[in-house]
């Protein structure tokens, strides 16, 4: 009797764990929403291209629709990153708690770090606390390399590559027409922007959210449920609602002073990066690729443009996301470890 009753205490504790696992994990997907979404409409907003009252409600539902859409992101964090061995729920859950303390933290501040980044880093740091560094799987952290990559490259490449190409093309076109256009394709561009946040940055979570129902036997394999898929996207889609303006103000006004040509550049490359890249499963900071797109068309027109000083206090915050979140997340998960496992 008395080796029953330490069984079902057991139980229940597990599954007080894996309850609050799942709900750090919709915490942190709430907070990406609240801080990563304001990047997908900086410019649109920021250029009085369209007001906050109307870009946010779009933000919303493309942000909802893109994570709606596939999982190939969804499982090369899930199942790609670490080994399923090294980790526990416990481990998540304190993991999911660094990271969303970082965040906050950084929304308080207005610092666009990378939200990507920070799950990456947290889930990085409570796999090492379990199974050392042979718990990281190298396949998945190439694709994280090339993410890192794409975003800074292709992001800043592409939006200067079609700078150049509307200054030298759209130079002799009239003023009132040029705005007319470029604002139409300016809310396009925005919101092809929000849909790829989601498609990528709202598989994350929905990748971690299954782990967490594996790892808790919820799930007997990584199979990610239909009803995951939406309570993660809505749950951002709830996070995005309230916005983040101090973060649009540092992205779309502090940084640089663009026109809507320029936001549609940076926009369009920024969308089209993010897209290709969750289409073959490759997870990439939104963050990053949309501020480096913002730089690129900028720069475009005149190198000058970008306030150089501002982008590297942003940058500053980039290196600061990995080493805090993943030691913060392998301090947390260790002593969760060896606490509650």
């Amino acid at each position: 009797m008395r080796h029953v009753y330490f069984v079902a205490r057991a139980k229940r504790g597990m599954t007080a764990f894996l309850l609050a696992a799942l709900f750090l994990v919709l915490a942190a997907e709430f907070i990406n929403g609240w801080t990563d979404a304001p990047n997908a409409i900086a410019t649109v907003v920021s250029t009085d291209t369209l007001p906050l009252p109307l870009a946010v409600p779009m933000a919303v539902i493309l942000n909802i629709a893109g994570a709606l859409t596939g999982t190939a992101v969804a499982a090369t964090i899930g199942k790609g990153i670490v080994t399923t061995s090294s980790v526990t729920v416990p481990a998540i859950a304190a993991a999911m708690a660094s990271i969303i303390a970082w965040g906050a933290f950084a929304a308080y501040k207005g610092l666009p770090i990378s939200k990507s980044h920070s799950l990456l880093a947290g889930l990085a740091g409570a796999a090492v606390a379990g199974g050392g560094f042979g718990a990281l799987l190298s396949s998945g952290w190439a694709k994280v390399v090339i993410g890192m990559l794409a975003s800074i490259i292709a992001g800043f490449g592409i939006a200067y590559l079609i700078g150049k190409i509307i200054i030298t093309f759209a130079s002799d076109a009239s003023p009132n027409r040029a705005k007319i256009g470029f604002d139409a394709a300016h809310i396009l561009t925005a919101g092809s922007m929000a849909f790829a946040h989601g498609m990528n940055d709202g598989q994350k979570f929905i990748g971690i959210f299954t782990l967490v129902l594996v790892l808790g036997g919820t799930l007997q394999s990584f199979v990610i449920p239909w009803w995951v898929i939406i309570l993660c996207g809505v749950t951002m889609g709830l996070g995005t609602s309230l916005g983040g303006w101090k973060i649009i103000r540092t992205i779309g006004k502090k940084m640089v002073s663009i026109k809507p040509w320029q936001g549609f550049a940076a926009t369009a490359a920024g969308s089209f990066t993010i897209i290709i890249a969750s289409v073959f499963g490759i997870p990439l900071s939104t963050t990053h690729t949309i501020t480096t797109a913002i730089a690129g068309a900028s720069s475009a027109r005149r190198i000058s443009d970008v306030r150089w000083s501002v982008f590297v206090g942003i940058f500053q915050g980039w290196l600061l996301t990995f080493p805090v979140c993943g030691v913060l997340a392998f301090t947390a998960a260790l002593i969760a470890n060896r606490l509650f496992v």
